[in-house]
């Protein structure tokens, strides 16, 4: 560590600080509030492929990074057994696949907004029915909403574990990954977070 922390004093001290605070975009709110977004859009695909995506562009969420309400959300959406859409949809042999969430790239989650799209894989009788796969979808979204989470502290803890899980024993990555990764976590969290903002659920908030 001594030998490192003196590399990295030599090769970056000489970097100036402007002392200027980050940019923040805040202000510019509802950037998706325009009549060509809340459209269906049919995109014809190279290959024999059918896929429904729903997307929705959400407040942004970067400040509750030690809750993680989008990853929650996910993973309610993305569960595959009985009862979840997924399930529903195998049935009508209507859909293969099923994944939701946000990527937590800069595109899908700023200081702007947030996106949350959920993706639907459908068979060739899926397609024929799109409409109402879509109409399925609002539908659990709506009685996830109606519901509201006080009752699923337990599935919050869950996923609090599961991730901490996979925190604990992640394999060894690249270091330029690493490195490029923490630096990108300096500008998102707290410094006591620049480790694990980006994986481990810190608190349950309901409200969020």
């Amino acid at each position: 560590l001594d030998t490192l922390e003196k590399w990295v004093t030599e090769i970056f001290s000489e970097i100036p600080n402007n002392g200027l605070p980050k940019p923040s975009f805040g202000h510019l709110t509802q950037p998706f509030d325009t009549p060509e977004f809340h459209k269906l859009y049919r995109v014809v695909p190279i290959r024999k492929v059918h896929s429904l995506t729903i997307t929705w562009a959400l407040p942004p969420q970067e400040q509750y990074y030690r809750v993680k309400p989008l990853h929650y959300i996910s993973w309610l959406v993305g569960h595959e057994g009985k009862g979840s859409v997924l399930s529903f949809l195998r049935k009508k042999f209507w859909a293969l696949a099923l994944y939701g969430g946000n990527g937590e790239t800069g595109f899908e989650q700023n200081s702007t907004y947030s996106i949350f799209s959920i993706s639907v894989t459908l068979t060739d009788e899926g397609y024929k029915h799109f409409y109402e796969v879509a109409h399925v979808v609002f539908q659990y979204v709506k009685m996830l909403q109606r519901r509201g989470p006080d009752q699923r502290q337990a599935i919050w803890e869950e996923i609090q574990k599961i991730e901490a899980n996979e925190f604990h024993y992640q394999e060894q990555t690249d270091p330029v990954d690493y490195v490029e990764n923490l630096c990108e976590n300096m500008q998102l969290f707290q410094k006591e977070d620049f480790l694990t903002g980006d994986q481990l659920l810190f608190e349950y908030k309901p409200e969020v």
